[in-house]
């Protein structure tokens, strides 16, 4: 799994609609959210943007998501907390990679970074 890191100060994209496939559509390796079906090559374009922004913000989510997990699990406090090695091995990431995002995940929880995610979880510094 490739390492990515955390993005902060880039401005949030509201994501185009997904819209889930059929079972038999997504089976199919040809077909991709109906964008095979497009014959104009603009409306193509715009459609595989929207797709590209949409995923790429759900992208930037799921690592915050991911953050503030590691954060959670990490956390002293916790009876069960994990090592910095057992959440890089549950995520498939590298140690340093894990320690990196457990802080991420902190500045998070805090709202230190400016961003306020306001999930109504406690302050871990």
């Amino acid at each position: 799994m490739a390492e990515q890191t955390p993005r902060r100060n880039e401005p949030r994209l509201r994501p185009a609609p997904l819209l889930f496939e059929p079972a038999e559509a997504a089976s199919d390796p040809e077909h991709f959210f109906d964008l095979e079906s497009i014959d104009d090559p603009r409306a193509l374009l715009d459609r595989a943007t929207e797709l590209t922004l949409a995923f790429r913000a759900a992208t930037d989510r799921a690592v915050e998501f991911q953050a503030i997990a590691a954060a959670q699990l990490a956390d002293p406090r916790r009876f069960d907390r994990l090592t910095p090695a057992d959440i890089a091995e549950r995520a498939e990431w590298t140690e340093d990679y894990a320690k990196r995002m457990v802080e991420f995940g902190k500045e998070l929880l805090s709202g230190t970074n400016g961003k306020g995610l306001g999930h109504g979880v406690g302050d871990l510094t």
